[in-house]
């Protein structure tokens, strides 16, 4: 007989005492109080979890054929959304007999067709060919045998927003063949399949062999290595090489978004040195000499450009192009390039603080303009006709005399360009041009210009080289340093554009630098030049660039904490809809060659 223990008697200070501490215990927040919503909704589309929408969707119909990366579109878009993927091992022998069955099954179907007369049909055959491949496989072992559940719960703060990323979604989806449906009446095991604690509550699944869920592996990074092309460092998410073609994209055209002393220079100047090892030609505005070393160690051409110096090059220089259609343009091209020249040296249309441009000349100052310029090159025999463009073309000289006897605002006009002619900026682009750009690298070094003539020739430098680069297509990189001082300007803004635009019909890329990120960007000729740029490189930035950026290029918050704090030659380098962490790796003489720290003595 089991003897019964008597429980001994609590007094009701225990009592008390038990109260007291389950009352404290209520009391105290707890991991589940702090990761817990406020609040959860289930409907028959969707929930609301706190202030959150939410859906989740399920994948059920798959394409014949996966290949690999169909899921990056999924994983790379500016959404947010939870992924969840389910993957159950079969035992090989039960899927042999399904196999088996299947193949039989698909084998009578052909027969009774041809027994009836009825016209094959090319679904059946490739149905039986799958199968007998795969069995093969399985009985090689090769491949092995998969149920797979894939669920996508997507997040938003309104309906409307959560109808137009579902939207987005199913698009994705539907241009790989694959197809989802909304979880209906079971959103609330949706969410709880797509948790992070691996209960699968909605077991839609479908049968996949090895090759296929392997496509679906989700953790993969860019990868920009190509069979040809030059190397721009390692990739510092897979430890891989960033070897890239630039003028196998879309446009050749790059912007390098730096703070001073990040390596911007270095990083264009590697890659300058590279592509001329594959054939490309190099050209250069350098507005702070960090080019002549390099110049002169692969035997290049130095053009320094100053009021003291020999260097002549001529605004009214025709372009002696192939091309029958742009030589009938030629003309008229250089007339509307010259009106935005002479509206630069006449003090610029510069836009206001309220973005309105403002106007150096009027209506009529601009019609007197444009009739002296064709008188100018008529009285040079030079005229619409091709065939007289291989005449000598007049120089600003030239257009001053016209101005100066022509009636209405010629005169005022003629007195205000007499600094360019006879004045203190006279010579340098007034006569004719003894330029030659005729080598492999071609640097032009504005530095020793004075502040306001600088815009005036870097605009005169870019149009004689859109001159010689439309003259003869050959692979070419024009790299413009510190462009902002073209972007404070709308003439030059628009014509830096306009080579931004045009430059893949001439087999030319475009390499834009600035530091000046916030002026750079704030203009809209800016925004348009990084628009029209298939590449973009982002070295460390300064804070408030950050945000700037991180709207343009629609950073995530891990990318714009990287950006402010990256280390010298490393970045984010963007190649079409790919980009990637990347370190720029120089050799010990390619850095001899290119570096511009002053502390570095290597020989």
């Amino acid at each position: 007989m089991a003897k019964k223990i008597k429980q001994p008697q609590l007094t009701q200070q225990q009592l008390e005492e038990q109260e007291i501490q389950r009352a404290f215990e209520q009391g105290i927040t707890t991991l589940r109080d702090l990761i817990s919503p406020s609040s959860i909704e289930i409907h028959a589309d969707h929930f609301r979890l706190g202030t959150k929408y939410g859906r989740t969707l399920y994948v059920y119909g798959y394409p014949r054929s996966l290949y690999t990366g169909w899921l990056s579109p999924l994983i790379n878009i500016d959404e947010v959304l939870d992924l969840s993927m389910y993957i159950y091992p079969v035992d090989t022998t039960v899927v042999m007999k399904n196999l088996q069955k299947k193949v039989t099954q698909l084998e009578a179907s052909i027969a009774v067709n041809s027994e009836k007369g009825r016209i094959r049909d090319p679904e059946l055959e490739a149905a039986i060919g799958d199968a007998e491949e795969l069995r093969d496989q399985l009985q090689l072992g090769v491949e092995k045998f998969f149920r797979f559940g894939l669920y996508v719960t997507l997040w938003a703060d309104s309906l409307d927003e959560l109808n137009f990323v579902q939207k987005k979604i199913e698009t994705i989806f539907g241009q790989q063949m694959v197809f989802s449906k909304v979880a209906s009446s079971q959103q609330e095991q949706g969410m709880n399949s797509v948790m992070p604690m691996c209960t699968d509550q909605l077991q839609i699944r479908r049968n996949m062999n090895t090759g296929a869920i392997s496509t679906s592996f989700p953790f993969t990074s860019a990868d920009l290595t190509q069979e040809k092309g030059i190397l721009y460092g390692v990739n510092m998410h897979n430890n891989g090489l960033v070897i890239f073609d630039r003028f196998s994209l879309e446009n050749a055209n790059m912007v390098v978004f730096a703070k001073s002393g990040a390596g911007k220079s270095f990083t264009v100047k590697l890659e300058a040195l590279r592509s001329m090892m594959v054939g490309s030609e190099i050209i250069i505005i350098d507005p702070e000499n960090e080019y002549q070393k390099l110049s002169d160690a692969v035997g290049g051409s130095y053009i320094r450009l100053s009021l003291n110096s020999d260097v002549r090059i001529n605004p009214f220089d025709l372009p002696k192009v192939v091309d029958a259609e742009d030589a009938n343009d030629a003309l008229r091209a250089n007339l509307v390039t010259l009106h935005g020249l002479f509206r630069l040296m006449l003090g610029g249309n510069q836009v206001s603080a309220d973005g309105n441009v403002q106007q150096v000349l009027t209506a009529n100052e601009e019609a007197d303009l444009d009739q002296a310029l064709i008188d100018t090159y008529a009285r040079a025999g030079i005229t619409s006709d091709p065939l007289t463009h291989q005449s000598t073309p007049p120089t600003i000289a030239n257009l001053y005399d016209t101005l100066l006897h022509m009636g209405g605002s010629g005169p005022q006009l003629a007195q205000r360009l007499r600094k360019y002619t006879t004045g203190t900026f006279a010579g340098i682009f007034s006569q004719q041009s003894n330029v030659d750009i005729n080598n492999q690298m071609v640097v032009f070094n504005i530095r020793d210009l004075e502040d306001e003539l600088r815009p005036v020739a870097m605009y005169i430098v870019l149009s004689h080289i859109w001159n010689v680069v439309r003259a003869q297509k050959k692979q070419r990189l024009l790299i413009v340093d510190e462009a902002w001082q073209l972007m404070k300007y709308d003439d030059s803004a628009n014509f830096l554009f306009s080579l931004a635009k045009r430059a893949r019909k001439y087999y030319l890329g475009l390499t834009t630098i600035t530091q000046d990120v916030e002026d750079f960007m704030s203009s809209k000729m800016g925004r348009a030049i990084v628009a029209n740029s298939s590449m973009q490189l982002l070295l460390k930035q300064s804070s408030a660039a950050v945000d700037v950026l991180s709207d343009v290029f629609k950073l995530t918050e891990e990318e714009k904490k990287r950006l402010s704090n990256f280390p010298v030659g490393q970045g984010l380098f963007f190649a079409g809809q790919n980009h990637v962490h990347i370190q720029i790796i120089a050799s010990d003489t390619e850095e001899n060659l290119i570096t511009t720290n002053p502390t570095d003595n290597k020989q």
